[in-house]
């Protein structure tokens, strides 16, 4: 006789297999949301618009809730880290360390907007895209040489102005570069106190670490419903249409974001002698949260957590490389920004120079580095970008549609660019003791 199980046994075996795999849980929510905001969409027929709004605001607010309790610890939690990463350094370790580190995001930036001037260069998605605005003809669109004179002369302007001049405006203004660059002045000077001064300060910091990562875990309980909610408002929001149209555009951003990719496992290969497969299993879970929230700053306490249980990278590296990261090493931004810009300017049928494209990728490289990490933050950068160039704004308007989509992979690609840069510089830098 067959001995048939009782459900709520079966249902036990389910949750021990789901229990504890964050990854599992949100690509669970990412299918039923991508399904749910299929099914609601008004051009299905199946609900009316005035329902189908109304739907996509209620399935948004676990996610609203979860990207405020993020966002709410965020300030702190960069300040916290980076003082910590700061002082466990020792001051002649950390000049080079920190020199390093720059350098590094720079280059991984440059490597980032070549992978996407090639692509876009050799694959010409904006000749396949017509009727943007009945702008102007190319020649009217061209960068003057003054305007270009006028970038230059205002580049030291913007390199005096990434000092905050008030710290705490910067903060609730919440720009990410102005607090960083403030901590990081602070961080700095607190190395030259006397070690029984510091001492009641890094206690202090150690103790607002432990509470936003505490806001952090309960935030984490929302995460499969708040991708479930995202999504499914989402798709219920933008028409298929969208995507058909600009789908050529959008394969040249995601094979130019997937070769990045590819670069940065070689990376993970060559210099930490890790496989980088197993890396890419491991860092799985903030992957899929940094897809499904399009945001490097909610990610950031699950990647430091990522960082130091599954990578074996030292804390002091991990609690400076992330937050700073996070801030300014946007390398699948830079290649949005740069396969953006190219993208309307084939488009607008507007011829590039050499010297044109030099200058985008200078303006493309600072602009990225001061990219908001928000979802739509590559967006409100890129049309200071276009307006460097000289290419018309207005085209922006369709690329708004799709940029979630986008800021999802592009996302990812930043978050990996990250923690790869976690293992590379403990490699060099991080202590033996976990």
């Amino acid at each position: 006789m067959i001995e048939i199980r009782p459900l709520n046994n079966l249902s036990v075996h389910l949750d021990r297999l789901i229990k504890g795999r964050l990854w599992l849980k949100v690509i669970i929510g990412l299918i039923l949301g991508v399904g749910l905001g299929i099914v609601i969409n008004p051009s299905t027929g199946l609900v009316s618009e005035s329902i189908s709004l109304s739907l996509a605001n209620w399935l948004d607010l676990p996610g609203q809730i979860f990207m405020r309790l993020v966002q709410m610890i965020m300030i702190p939690l960069i300040f916290a880290s980076i003082i910590s990463g700061i002082v466990s350094n020792t001051s002649e370790n950390l000049k080079t360390f920190g020199l390093n580190l720059l350098l590094y995001f720079v280059f991984t930036t440059i490597i980032a907007i070549t992978i996407g001037l090639v692509m876009t260069l050799i694959m010409k998605p904006g000749q396949y895209v017509f009727n943007l605005g009945g702008f102007p003809s190319s020649g009217e669109n061209l960068i003057e040489a003054n305007e270009q004179t006028n970038l230059i002369e205002n580049i030291p302007d913007t390199i005096s102005r990434l000092i905050p001049n008030n710290p705490l405006e910067s903060m609730l203004m919440g720009e990410m570069l102005g607090v960083v660059i403030f901590t990081i002045i602070i961080g700095v000077a607190i190395t030259q106190l006397k070690k029984e001064t510091v001492r009641p300060i890094i206690r202090f910091v150690e103790a607002i670490q432990k509470i936003c990562m505490i806001v952090v875990s309960w935030a984490m309980m929302l995460v499969p419903y708040a991708v479930f909610g995202l999504m499914a408002a989402l798709l219920s929001k933008i028409g298929i249409e969208i995507f058909l149209g600009l789908g050529y555009y959008m394969l040249v951003v995601v094979l130019g974001l997937i070769l990045l990719m590819i670069f940065y496992l070689i990376m993970v290969a060559v210099f930490t002698q890790k496989n980088p497969f197993k890396f890419l299993n491991l860092i799985r879970e903030p992957q899929l949260l940094a897809f499904s929230t399009a945001s490097s700053a909610a990610v950031m306490p699950v990647s430091m957590k990522t960082a130091d249980e599954q990578l074996g990278v030292s804390s002091n590296i991990s609690d400076f490389v992330i937050p700073v990261g996070a801030t300014i090493n946007m390398d699948g931004t830079a290649l949005f920004q740069c396969v953006t810009t190219l993208f309307m300017a084939q488009a607008y049928g507007i011829e590039l120079s050499v010297i044109n494209i030099v200058l985008i990728t200078v303006t493309v490289v600072a602009a990225s580095i001061g990219t908001p990490s928000i979802p739509g933050g590559g967006v409100i950068v890129l049309a200071s970008v276009l307006q460097s160039t000289g290419i018309p704004i207005d085209g922006l308007i369709i690329i708004i549609g799709i940029d979630r989509i986008l800021g999802m992979f592009r996302t990812a690609v930043n978050v990996t660019g990250d923690l790869t840069a976690c293992v590379i510089f403990n490699k060099f830098f991080g202590s033996d003791k976990p």
